[in-house]
């Protein structure tokens, strides 16, 4: 029995596509299939659904917008959860109640109308709530973890609330980056007049005019402390550098642009890009992608 008709039986009513395409729902625009995707409807399904997919050692991954992933050219033998279904936004208790479905642009656009500041950061970036949460994004003005109060996650089946500490954010890191379903995100709510918001938006809009164009995962590696990974990445001469389709942005090195390439064209780029910049520095960079592997049976 396939893991589709699988799934179909065990839940009724689940929302799933079978052969789901990574190509077509991530931002750099290559790689496979997956078996399945998955869309729960909430909390209580989606904990459901990883209890039985651990139950039946079935492999899984999330999947929010698709920016900062890389997912094999192969297929990939399990099952994708987006949390696309969960839009929750509300204002609670002085707080922000938002859903792991709900996208960066949604958020700010209901704070905006609201009066709620402090996360204008998130402006240009293409990030779900939930991804935000994960890889701890943001840029120099502020970064998800700075306006995180508490987040709720289904960790191994039992969902549970992370403090701020627990949750253990770093430089484009977070304890969720272990495979805990982030499902839910409470944040600050910051009053600001709709001006100041709009103002703040309009000046990260234009810092980010520079960003090159095409498609990409966004930066492919994290900032050395102290020190720019896109200003390394030039200095050792990586602009423009090519693996098949894949190539380095000649605006910004820190950029791979998609011109027709694969997955594995991607990959070997990565793997270049590090091993030019170590043996000229000393410096092994870390990456700020996530990998979705190929076949993993």
């Amino acid at each position: 029995m396939d893991i589709d008709t699988l799934l179909r039986e065990h839940f009724v009513g689940l929302r799933a596509e079978k052969n789901f395409s990574f190509s077509a729902h991530t931002t750099i625009g290559c790689g496979g299939f997956a078996s399945v995707c998955v869309c729960p409807s909430g909390e209580e399904e989606a904990q459901e659904l990883l209890r039985f997919l651990e139950k039946c050692g079935i492999p899984y991954c999330f999947l929010g917008v698709g920016a900062n992933t890389l997912a094999a050219d192969g297929l990939f033998e399990g099952v994708v959860i987006r949390f696309v279904r969960m839009k929750k936004i509300a204002v609670e208790g002085g707080e922000l109640a938002v859903g792991a479905g709900v996208t960066g642009g949604a958020l700010l656009r209901f704070s905006e109308e609201n009066g709620v500041g402090g996360l204008e950061f998130l402006t240009g970036i293409p990030t779900s709530v939930g991804g935000a949460a994960v890889m701890n994004a943001g840029v120099r003005e502020g970064h998800m973890g700075d306006a995180i109060c508490t987040v709720r996650g289904i960790e191994r089946g039992k969902l549970r609330t992370f403090s701020l500490r627990e949750c253990e954010f770093s430089e484009k890191s977070s304890i969720f980056q272990s495979g805990i379903a982030v499902t839910e995100v409470r944040l600050r709510a910051e009053r600001a007049s709709r001006e100041v918001i709009a103002a703040r938006k309009a000046a990260l809009r234009e810092r980010r005019k520079h960003l090159p164009r095409g498609r990409s995962m966004g930066c492919v590696f994290v900032n050395p402390a102290g020190q720019s990974a896109g200003a390394l990445l030039a200095s050792c001469g990586l602009k423009s550098a090519r693996v098949g389709g894949a190539v380095v942005s000649a605006e910004h090195a820190n950029f791979i642009i998609n011109e027709g390439a694969t997955s594995s064209d991607v990959a070997a780029l990565i793997e270049y890009m590090r091993k030019t910049v170590l043996q000229k520095t000393g410096i092994l960079l870390r990456e700020e992608i996530r990998r979705i592997p190929g076949s993993v049976r």
